[in-house]
């Protein structure tokens, strides 16, 4: 990712006000959400009308295809249980809109859809996020886990951390493996991750701000 790009991200995230990464909201809550790795840059801003539904735009710059898919994205809690020390979610991703490749100037149809499911104690954090999608000339099947481990245990209101491993697989990318160890930070409604993606040599950056 280009360092402009890693700078601009910095900005935004320096000014959101004190989020979840996750994509359904509280009822008539709204949600930023911008994620970088080394294949695609995208933000997603959505609207909840329920506890369970969000929607809203969303917008991906794929450097690797030299593309911008932009559109609609619908997002749906599936599932959710909650434990007395412990809570995990199932969540259903569906967007649609316009690719616009760069090369022709020519614009296609895109979509894309997938699963994503976490599970968290105050201690530990696991989550799976499968995509497919069909952006013209851009068709794919990408997978990425993640395994976070919190050094302490902080109350509500206080600084939260996270050390966590991403392993992601975009079978089609120069490197279909990656591995990204990275920190997570949240306080109140913002929330930012920062981390290096090794076989890249790139830097990750996400941010999201609740509100």
């Amino acid at each position: 990712m280009p360092l402009r790009y890693l700078a601009a991200g910095l900005a935004l995230a320096a000014l959101a006000a004190p989020a979840s990464a996750r994509p359904v909201s509280y009822a008539g809550g709204w949600t930023l959400m911008q994620d970088n790795n080394g294949m695609y840059s995208s933000l997603h801003a959505h609207y909840s009308p329920t506890a369970t539904d969000s929607i809203g735009l969303y917008v991906e710059r794929n450097w690797d295809m030299d593309q911008t898919f932009t559109g609609l994205q619908y997002n749906r809690l599936v599932r959710r249980w909650n434990a007395p020390d412990s809570q995990g979610n199932l969540y259903l991703k569906l967007g649609a809109g316009a690719v616009d490749p760069f090369e022709d100037g020519d614009t296609d149809l895109g979509s894309f859809a997938g699963v994503a499911a976490d599970w968290e104690t105050r201690r530990v954090f696991v989550s799976y996020d499968v995509r497919a999608r069909d952006f013209g000339a851009d068709e794919s099947l990408s997978h990425a886990a993640r395994l976070g481990v919190a050094p302490y245990v902080a109350e509500f209101g206080e600084l939260h951390t996270w050390a966590m491993v991403q392993v992601e697989n975009h079978p089609e990318a120069d490197e279909p493996v990656t591995v990204t160890p990275l920190l997570r930070f949240f306080k109140g409604p913002l929330l930012v991750e920062a981390g290096y993606t090794l076989e890249e040599e790139e830097f990750l950056l996400n941010w999201n701000w609740r509100f």
